[in-house]
């Protein structure tokens, strides 16, 4: 509501709706006028679940500089997790808990793994014959292409890029993430770290304060693959490794690079809860 009342001007639920109804009915209108049925894209899509002004102002701009494609070149799913709320309240998701581990993701991983041995900076394709030989299954992670040398061909996928500044001030945004929609902003958001943890008096007791712009761009060897890219020349070429993955009894294949799909924290952690192996 606090997006809607700042793009319109409404206050009351109903009068979001009404505004947002009637722009998706002219969106399924044109699409009815032009022959199409069923949303063919992600464009097509969003202006059919949110109306043209919040495509417009808040959607493109933000998808096509994540992506780096036009919202016509990208499958309608992905706009589908978008949440859109009727109420007072600015989080993203509609999770009831929301939050990350205290001391970060880091300080996790190190309780899950103390006492186990790990070893970190090592290639599995450089010595992939000896850690096939000392498990009974292997747990894959990294890219589903690469797994099979990229027998049909490289899948595409997205990176990001962090510019990290030290700012002499203890508070620059006031959250701890702030995203930037507009396509002619060249980073995708601004990450100030110490609103992670730090709340209150707190903020201002540190006199600095750390932040992150985060850029997303084409991955290309040597850099880190964060997203798979959904796009039908993509997932087509997915299916065929996903269909020679099946077909591995002594491997699983999880996560974003070795599923090719696109997860949030939440549902892949739920994932690995109910994995049977």
């Amino acid at each position: 509501m606090n997006t809607f009342y700042q793009m319109w001007g409404v206050k009351t639920p109903a009068e979001a709706l009404a505004k947002i109804e009637s722009q998706k009915a002219s969106a399924v209108a044109r699409m009815n006028a032009a022959g199409i049925s069923e949303p063919r894209n992600l464009e097509e899509q969003a202006r059919i679940l949110i109306g043209d002004d919040i495509f417009e102002k808040l959607v493109k701009g933000y998808t096509e500089k994540q992506w780096g494609r036009k919202c016509e070149d990208l499958p309608a799913f992905i706009i589908k997790r978008l949440p859109v709320r009727m109420a007072f309240d600015n989080n993203y998701f509609n999770d009831k808990y929301q939050g990350i581990p205290i001391g970060g993701y880091n300080k996790l991983i190190d309780g899950l793994l103390d006492g186990v041995e790990t070893a970190t900076g090592v290639d599995f394709f450089e010595n992939r014959a000896h850690y096939e030989s000392i498990a009974d299954k292997i747990v894959f992670t990294g890219k589903l292409d690469e797994f099979y040398g990229y027998r049909f061909g490289k899948l595409e996928y997205r990176t990001v890029r962090f510019e990290n500044e030290v700012l002499d001030m203890p508070n620059y945004q006031g959250n701890a993430v702030v995203n930037y929609t507009e396509r002619e902003v060249p980073y995708t958001r601004i990450i100030e770290h110490k609103h992670f943890e730090m709340f209150g008096q707190a903020v201002y007791d540190c006199p600095k304060t750390v932040v992150s712009k985060e850029y997303s761009t084409e991955w290309t060897e040597g850099m880190e693959p964060y997203y798979p890219v959904n796009d039908s020349r993509n997932n087509e070429l997915a299916e065929k490794y996903r269909a020679l993955a099946a077909q591995e009894p002594s491997v699983i294949f999880g996560g974003r690079l070795a599923e090719y799909k696109y997860y949030d924290m939440a549902p892949i952690i739920e994932r690995v809860l109910n994995l049977e192996i």
